[in-house]
């Protein structure tokens, strides 16, 4: 870039106009940036301050650090480093730098083999922006290779969608927190940008703090009303799945242009993706399980306008930029009004009017446990795996250690991250190491999060219900200081739709969601470092001790066996005989079994042999359902029912959040009594093995290994439900 000297900020206004009028594309050269835009990059550029921006969706917070770092650029500065958590945000925004002549790249996991040639063109001085994802930040070589060299030669500093750095907010992500440790490192005089368009007073307050954007008297915290104009929200009480799914296939087309439409869980959105396309719409399914290269098509898609929708979870938030996005769907409710606001404010960003549609779930509170159930471990947990790591002879990798932690392996890494950040554990090549350090468990902190979620839960129930303004209510739910009416929300102006729909589409989704059977792939491999915490088994299982591939009647998370499945084994739920609808579900599944491929009834694909008879996984939680499940599949399919695997002792090993763990809690815990193994001698063939859920799939393979060792032909496991 051309190199100019220090103007007055009048020509310095000029200059960014003129550099806005580029990256947005204004040949005619009128474009002008908004005061508060200016004010952000006065601060920046002129007075080298360090500024928090809080503005809404749309406000143009992207403008504020394209427009700075070109200008910085021309002073001589060196490059911009921008810290973005999401994949799509870099592709836009190397795509957005390009049109105002600012060369952008990116180090991220999917492009490691061009890391070296753009630590080449930032030595060069040919990089003007570079792009991070903050898992970056905490990886060793780039920590103690790249950053250093990075943070002395940094010009700007911008932290994207800088909540993510607050637990107190809904969005935290523990990498964020490396930050603290670039900052310091940075030279005096390098200004910082941290920006977010989803922060509440208390969250604004945290990162300000932590960022360093809020303790000194020249710092310059921006923060701007929230309500969108171009939003008209809405919510639509319908009475269950089926008829939220039938609505949105009759309604989808009078939605604006294109949209997304949001799910909770990655089952419900390939779930309703698959009923659109057979009703006859053009959408696509994007989760955190979508490959990225299909991520990539549908995103493009999407911004073409060649879907009507995108059928996402919240893996499609932060970073997807299409200002004439005209609507967005729930179906089913977010937790938190703050995370609400956030996925809302994808649409109506370059068009006047765009359609917010909220179709809450009976199923939502059910999703909203689950997930508050995967919070900061408790502090014995914690402790325990400092101490393990305090011993260890070497540093342990996330495989290594899980086996040791009752801690499935995200949430372990999750935990982790804090705990280096904190200074307790570092992250080192060949695993993790602890410091020595004295750690304390924030309890207060982490019991104060708790219930705020509880409270962000309550908010969302109030959104759902209010006669008042939604909008005014998701803007005082942020703080926003200039709530007021919008005049255009549902409770404002008045309902935009009804719940018309035809009887052939609500059958049609009846008949969608009480479609049963889910595949239940076996366990063929046992989950390494077993040994160490004194199981004596590894490798790959013997194929003659193996379960055979099963089936569920449904999976816990979806809409539509799920809702029926969650409260008839929900933990506090009573024990009693199978109902007539789950059996006969049931039986249905098994009768689809039998006849497709890899069945005993006319498959055509390495057909089974017929099963024997029925043994069950003895239950002391539910012994009534699981009985009398297995007696009406034995009785309906006229097999004898051979007995039940048993546990032994007095100690019930209950569920277990890893695979290892769940393992050793099933270690000599299960037994096939006498009478059962002389059963199995004698049937002569495979035998289906009847439980009521599964979730880390090692129950059903440790029986069926007992099963086979004791003379079963071939194991077939049937569960009522998958765990996820």
């Amino acid at each position: 870039m051309e190199r100019m000297e220090h103007t007055s900020n009048a020509d310095l206004r000029a200059a960014a106009d003129t550099v806005l009028a580029r990256l947005v594309g204004d040949v005619s050269g009128t474009a002008r940036l908004r005061e508060d835009q200016w004010r952000a990059i006065e601060a920046l550029v002129a007075d080298r301050r360090r500024a928090l921006v809080v503005q809404r969706t749309g406000w143009g917070k992207s403008a504020v650090y394209f427009v700075a770092t070109s200008l910085l650029r021309a002073q001589g500065s060196g490059p911009t480093v921008i810290v973005s958590p999401l994949l799509a945000l870099m592709r836009n925004q190397v795509e957005a730098a390009a049109r105002a002549g600012i060369h952008a790249r990116t180090i991220n996991s999917s492009n490691t083999e061009e890391w070296e040639d753009v630590q080449d063109e930032i030595a060069a001085g040919a990089v003007d922006v570079l792009l991070v994802s903050p898992e970056r930040l905490n990886n060793p070589d780039f920590r103690d290779q790249v950053l250093p060299r990075l943070a002395a030669a940094t010009g700007l500093l911008v932290v994207d969608e800088a909540h993510c750095i607050s637990d107190w907010g809904h969005d935290f992500r523990p990498d964020y927190r490396r930050l603290r440790t670039m900052l310091a490192d940075l030279p005096p005089g390098v200004p910082v940008l941290a920006t977010t368009a989803t922060a509440n007073a208390r969250v604004t307050a945290d990162v300000a703090e932590q960022l360093g954007t809020g303790g000194s008297s020249d710092a310059l915290v921006l923060r701007g009303p929230l309500d969108r104009d171009s939003l008209s929200l809405g919510v639509l009480r319908l009475s269950d799945a089926a008829h939220r799914m039938a609505w949105l296939a009759e309604h989808l087309d009078e939605l604006p242009g294109s949209g997304i439409i949001y799910t909770l869980t990655v089952a419900a959105a390939e779930e309703v993706t698959a009923f659109l396309r057979q009703r006859g719409h053009t959408v696509a399914s994007y989760t955190g399980k979508t490959e990225n290269a299909d991520r990539q098509q549908a995103e493009e898609d999407l911004l073409a306008n060649k879907v009507k929708a995108l059928v996402a979870t919240s893996a499609l938030g932060m970073g997807f930029d299409k200002p004439d996005l005209g609507f967005v769907v729930h179906l089913g409710s977010p937790s938190s009004p703050i995370a609400y606001y956030q996925q809302v404010g994808r649409a109506g960003r370059g068009v006047e009017h765009a359609e917010v549609l909220l179709l809450p779930g009976k199923e939502d509170e059910a999703i909203w446990e689950y997930f508050a159930s995967l919070a900061f471990p408790s502090e014995e947990l914690v402790r325990r795996t400092l101490d393990i790591l305090a011993h260890a002879e070497k540093p342990l990798s996330l495989p290594a250690l899980e086996p040791l932690v009752e801690l499935r392996r995200s949430r372990l890494e999750s935990m982790l991250k804090v705990l280096d950040v904190d200074g307790a554990v570092k992250r080192v090549k060949g695993g993790w190491i602890a410091t020595g350090q004295p750690w304390t468990y924030d309890a207060e902190r982490y019991a104060w999060v708790a219930r705020q979620r509880k409270a962000e839960q309550r908010a969302m129930r109030e959104y759902a219900s209010t006669t008042d303004c939604r909008m005014e209510f998701l803007q005082r739910q942020l703080d926003d200081e200039a709530a007021k009416p919008c005049g255009r929300c549902d409770n404002c102006a008045g309902p935009r739709f009804t719940a018309d729909m035809s009887e052939e589409a609500l059958d049609a989704a009846r008949v969608d969601l009480g479609r049963a059977g889910v595949d239940v792939e076996p366990r063929r491999m046992w989950p390494t470092g077993l040994p160490a915490i004194g199981v004596d088994l590894k490798g790959r299982l013997p194929a003659g001790e193996q379960a055979a591939p099963g089936r569920a009647l449904g999976r816990l998370s979806d809409i539509g066996w799920g809702n029926r499945l969650r409260p008839m084994l929900a933990a506090q739920a009573p024990d009693g005989p199978v109902p007539d609808d789950v059996a006969k579900a049931v039986v249905g599944v098994l009768a689809d079994w039998a006849k497709g491929p890899g069945g005993w009834a006319g498959g055509v694909q390495d057909p089974q042999p017929r099963p024997v008879g029925v043994v069950i996984v003895a239950s002391r939680t539910r012994p009534q359902l699981i009985h009398s499940l297995g007696a009406r599949i034995a009785e309906v399919g006229r097999l004898p029912l051979l007995g039940a695997v048993e546990y032994t002792g007095e100690v019930y090993p209950g569920p277990r959040s890893n695979s290892a763990q769940r393992l050793k809690a099933l270690d000599g815990a299960l037994t096939v009594p006498p009478a059962l193994a002389s059963a199995l001698a004698e049937a002569q063939g495979p035998v289906l093995l009847v439980d009521d859920y599964t979730e880390t799939g090692w129950t059903l393979a440790v029986a069926a290994r007992m099963l086979r060792r004791s003379g079963a032909q071939g194991v077939l496991p049937l569960v009522l439900a998958v765990q996820g």
